[in-house]
């Protein structure tokens, strides 16, 4: 394919060509009607007069020896480490006494460009490199558990699917927690008795436009999220969606006669991620890290009031202002046609 500042197209290097070979023309007449170098003109003339129509196309810029590229064996090593290595470790696997020399090795086991280096003696750019060549993905697009590419999927249409998922945070007491006043004092909030307890932040999110929407709620017993699905059902109807299937984790609640009933009576088809696989609901798994990351995390508070206090501002900048690196950049609110911009 010619680059964008190319002269000359297949189709205009033809009719150069035509003109000096079959018409006859000189080379100077005929590079200053195409407006191009006379070394340009003589290249597809002679190209034409070599290989006819199909020589007017760009070639490979790929030279036709490589002296120093990678011996072929090495080359067999990293890749042949690559395809024994690209599993990881098991996430139900538990490290007890016994097991601990074998966790120890499986966790050998997801090795990248640098450790690939090591083993087979080259560069690490040297095993990346071999590693596109072989058409190798990254191991952040593979399967922990498999290791097979992971297969990345995104419905068609606002509410066609909602994920709903609950994140345990840690309130903080009044003064600060171990942020503010370091570890030890901030130890007495994980004092389950007489500490200060836990939110427990329940999100549904759409999975075409990245809307979300959060409450801080005290505990995720199945009534709790039952009630959170009217309201988040609600919401997303002033926004103009209409949730048609709501995806969850096996959690108890939602494996209830409560949860079932309820996306009953709101026209909603239930659905539930494979056991021991959440990357299926990935998407506000993925949701709730940003979530630590942008404002529970953000930057140290005096009091869970206070931090509760700056949330709205932060959901409003999420989903109205905050460019979405999984949507190209675009704000999730931007994926809803009828959402009205009252926001901007």
């Amino acid at each position: 394919m010619s680059h964008r500042d190319a002269p000359l197209t297949p189709t205009g290097r033809l009719r150069l060509a035509r003109c000096v070979v079959d018409d006859g023309w000189p080379l100077r007449r005929a590079a200053e009607r195409f407006q191009v170098s006379h070394t340009t003109a003589a290249r597809w003339a002679g190209r034409y007069r070599q290989l006819g129509t199909e020589g007017m196309h760009d070639r490979s810029s790929r030279p036709h020896h490589s002296p120093r590229q990678t011996p072929t064996r090495v080359e067999q090593q990293v890749v042949r480490l690559r395809r024994e290595h690209r599993i990881g470790p098991s996430p139900r696997q538990t490290p007890t006494r016994v097991e601990q020399q074998v966790v120890r090795l499986r966790r050998e086991h997801r090795i990248g460009p640098v450790r690939l280096a090591a083993r087979a003696g080259v560069a690490a750019s040297t095993a990346h490199r071999i590693l596109v060549r072989h058409g190798l993905p990254a191991l952040a697009s593979t399967d922990r558990a498999t290791g097979e590419p992971v297969r990345r999927y995104e419905r068609s249409r606002p509410g066609e699917l909602v994920h709903v998922d609950v994140k345990k945070l840690g309130r903080i007491p009044d003064g600060g927690g171990h942020k503010v006043l370091g570890r030890a004092a901030g130890r007495a909030n994980q004092d389950r008795r007489n500490g200060t307890g836990y939110a427990y932040l329940h999100t549904a999110l759409d999975d075409h436009s990245r809307l979300a929407y959060t409450e801080d709620l005290p505990d995720e017993k199945a009534a709790t999220c039952a009630a959170f699905l009217r309201r988040a059902t609600a919401w997303f109807a002033q926004q103009g969606i209409a949730i048609e299937r709501v995806l969850t984790d096996n959690a108890w609640a939602y494996t209830k006669n409560t949860w079932r009933n309820t996306c009953h009576d709101l026209d909603i088809s239930p659905r539930w991620t494979r056991p021991w696989r959440p990357q299926t609901n990935g998407k506000v798994e993925r949701f709730h890290r940003t979530l630590l990351d942008e404002w529970a995390y953000h930057q140290p508070y005096t009091s869970d009031t206070q931090r509760q206090a700056a949330f709205p501002d932060w959901l409003d900048w999420y989903n109205y202002h905050r460019p979405h690196t999984g949507i190209d950049g675009q704000t999730p609110a931007s994926r809803v046609t009828n959402l009205s911009g009252q926001h901007t």
